[in-house]
């Protein structure tokens, strides 16, 4: 097994490579699909908020004057808007006498044609059928000041004058209005005018003196005492002029009376063709005629394919019956023209989205006074997928293009650097199964592999540093061997003179003893060890039962022998029995005791106490001075560690507390420092015996 993972491990670098651009390729690709998912989700959302507001906009449209009489005269979409034709109001009939009334309800129904110079005429039928068959006219103009028609004048070319031509099942009324002032008197300039417009039935001659005008015939006009804007103010310039007619037509009137239940309005109402000019005093040329090719129309249910979204289809019927024809029915279309990509389309389609509680179809009911219409507005989900789908097609090329920089990448590193690397990989495993390593490193073969790149350059020193690697080793081999052969000597020429000198002192009572025998076990440990972390680590020790009360009684006194002055331990009031090496432990306390005498503060004491516990005693070794910074309370005990500059040069190696702390390990104890309000504290637990 460990031969099959040593195996597997040979192609973890080229496995990894290899699997880190799968896995750029695979998270592009789960990223576009996430995005490309979330955006179909919002499009969804945007989709149903867009569905119910377009619901919204066409019934509010629909309920507006506006939209009533587009509803009401489904007829007028899609025909020339001139000449001009009646439209069925939303309100029963028109009050013409009074400018306010007729001039809101014509701007509230929307039903005017405009012209050019500020020009608009709407021609109209109320809904209501027992307000009269009357057709009317309502519409403004510009002018200057009119000139009205004057009681008992032949003809009625000098005054201004309205033409109007009504055609209808073959018959045609024609009507000629003349301008006549409220109450008489002539127009001034600059001043508001109200008049009437007398009706009089068109003769071919033109002679009126002994016509009479048609009482069923009712027009007011008038006109503002303010200068259009835009145009030079001047005592005579031009002002808006609003008119408001009522036509009767007697064949619709005769219609009406002729039925108990009559038809309103007229099935052939489309039929009926208006036509109305103005002309000023002695002009034969119309200064404004309905007929002119730059009218524009109203409002007309056409308009609403502006408010459907690609795919939502719109019907408009008689409401309470299902079989009813539909007086509208629009399919929304699609104004872009751009190209979408039938994979991606595919692709939205079949991402999944919460789509719960989608609506597809919504009615609505509208009121108008003719009876009531039902919309039906059905939606399509497809059309946010086909509106996801055009924006993913212009932004797919960057995907694509992300996609092949990471695989041309890839090629690269494959080509230039994973398969070097393999080849470097086999052949080192070859020279390494074939011959023994200190000669396969002179015979592996990188000839080929050498170029001015990083991985020749790399294989070149590869093969030099291989060569120099195995003389190093050869090298050191020997200096080991020739310090090995040092530290024999030294112990040996040491080992001779400390026999004697324990010779001379064989008393255990006698101090010298005790720091010969020590010296003695210091020359064992290190005795033909390579290094002295390595002896140390290496060193047996000696435990056993230690009473350490006496211990440091005797480390106090002997302090002063070794330089270490103003020790203090005050004596237990009997024995404590530890596990330790005597002489271990009293390289551990003296080298603690050399670290305090070194930086404590002149004249201050070190003491020593004791602290005993149920299975442990604890030695406090304290003393005043600077304390240890707290990066470095476990990193004195390490090998070579010291706070003092160049401490090699000093004689200082750092070894001090790393011995101490060995030998503690050894011995089944631990130590550790801390700082104290005036110094630093090391606290030795050893095991009670």
């Amino acid at each position: 097994m460990a031969r099959l993972f040593a195996w597997l491990a040979s192609f973890r670098l080229r496995t990894l490579f290899r699997a880190i651009f799968l896995l750029l390729a695979g998270a592009t690709l789960a990223l576009a699909l996430a995005v490309l998912r979330e955006e179909k989700q919002q499009s969804f959302d945007n989709y149903r908020d867009s569905f119910a507001k377009t619901r919204d906009q066409i019934a509010a449209r629909l309920r507006h004057p506006t939209g009533q009489l587009a509803l009401l005269n489904p007829q007028s979409s899609g025909q020339q808007v001139t000449p001009l034709r009646p439209l069925l109001l939303p309100y029963a009939a028109l009050d013409v006498d009074e400018q306010n009334k007729v001039r809101n309800a014509v701007d509230m129904a929307g039903c005017a044609v405009h012209y050019p110079n500020d020009a608009s005429l709407c021609v109209a039928v109320g809904s209501n059928p027992w307000a009269g068959a009357f057709v009317y006219a309502a519409g403004r103009f510009a002018s200057s000041t009119l000139v009205p028609h004057e009681h008992g004048d032949r003809y009625l070319t000098g005054a201004h004058r309205l033409r109007i031509q009504l055609s209808l099942r073959g018959q045609d009324y024609r009507w000629l209005a003349p301008v006549e002032l409220e109450g008489g008197g002539t127009a001034q300039p600059g001043k508001l005018l109200r008049g009437r417009l007398t009706g009089f039935t068109e003769i071919p001659d033109g002679d009126y003196v002994f016509t009479r005008p048609q009482r069923e015939f009712r027009g007011w006009i008038w006109q503002s005492a303010a200068c259009l804007p835009g145009r030079t103010v001047a005592p005579d310039c031009e002002r808006e002029v609003f008119y408001a007619i009522r036509l009767p037509v007697e064949l619709l009137r005769e219609e009406l009376m002729d039925k108990r239940r009559p038809v309103w309005p007229p099935a052939d109402m489309n039929d009926i063709r208006v036509q109305l000019q103005v002309f000023a005093p002695q002009a034969d040329k119309p200064m404004f005629d309905s007929n002119s090719a730059d009218a524009r129309a109203p409002f007309l249910l056409a308009d609403l394919q502006s408010l459907l979204l690609p795919g939502e289809t719109l019907r408009i019927r008689k409401a309470g019956d299902d079989h009813a024809p539909d007086l509208l029915h629009m399919l929304g279309e699609e104004a872009s023209s751009e190209p979408i990509s039938p994979l991606l389309l595919g692709l939205i389609r079949r991402l999944p989205v919460d789509s719960s509680a989608f609506p597809l179809e919504t009615r609505e009911e509208i009121a108008t006074p003719v009876g009531r219409f039902e919309l039906i507005l059905t939606g399509d989900a497809r059309s946010a997928n086909r509106i996801l789908a055009r924006a993913a097609t212009r932004v797919a090329w960057f995907v694509a293009a992300m996609l092949g920089a990471i695989f041309l990448a890839w090629f690269a590193i494959e080509l230039g650097i994973i398969r070097r690397i393999a080849v470097l990989t086999r052949r080192a495993q070859s020279v390494h199964k074939s011959i023994s390593a200190s000669e396969g490193l002179e015979q592996l073969n990188v000839a080929d592999l050498r170029s001015g790149d990083e991985l020749g350059i790399l294989a070149s020193c590869l093969h030099e540093l291989l060569r120099r690697v195995r003389e190093d080793m050869a090298r050191e081999q020997i200096r080991a061997a020739q310090e090995r052969d040092m530290w024999h000597a030294v112990g040996h020429e040491i080992m001779s003179p400390l026999q004697s000198l324990l010779a001379l002192h064989p008393g255990s009572s006698d101090p010298e003893q005790r720091y010969l025998a020590r010296m003695q076990q210091a020359v064992r440990v290190l005795y033909g060890a390579a290094s002295p972390s390595e002896a140390f680590e290496v060193s047996q020790l000696q435990v056993a039962s230690v009473d350490l009360d006496a211990f440091l009684q005797a480390v106090a006194h002997n302090a002063p022998g070794v330089g270490i002055t103003d020790v203090h331990y005050t004596p237990a009031a009997k024995p404590i029995a530890v596990r330790a090496d005597e002489f271990a432990l009293e390289d551990v306390v003296t080298h603690v005791l050399n670290n305090a005498q070194r930086l404590r503060t002149p004249g201050s004491p070190i003491s020593l106490g004791l602290e005993s516990g149920e299975t442990s005693v604890r030695v406090c070794i304290r003393n005043q001075g600077p304390q240890i910074a707290a990066e470095m309370l476990e990193k004195i005990f390490e090998y070579g560690v010291s706070d003092q500059a160049e401490a090699g040069a000093a004689g200082s190696r750092g070894q001090g507390l790393f011995v101490a702390r060995t030998y503690m390990a050894k011995m089944g104890g631990t130590i550790s420092a801390r700082n104290t309000a005036d110094g630093v504290e090391f606290v030795l637990e050893l095991q009670r015996s």
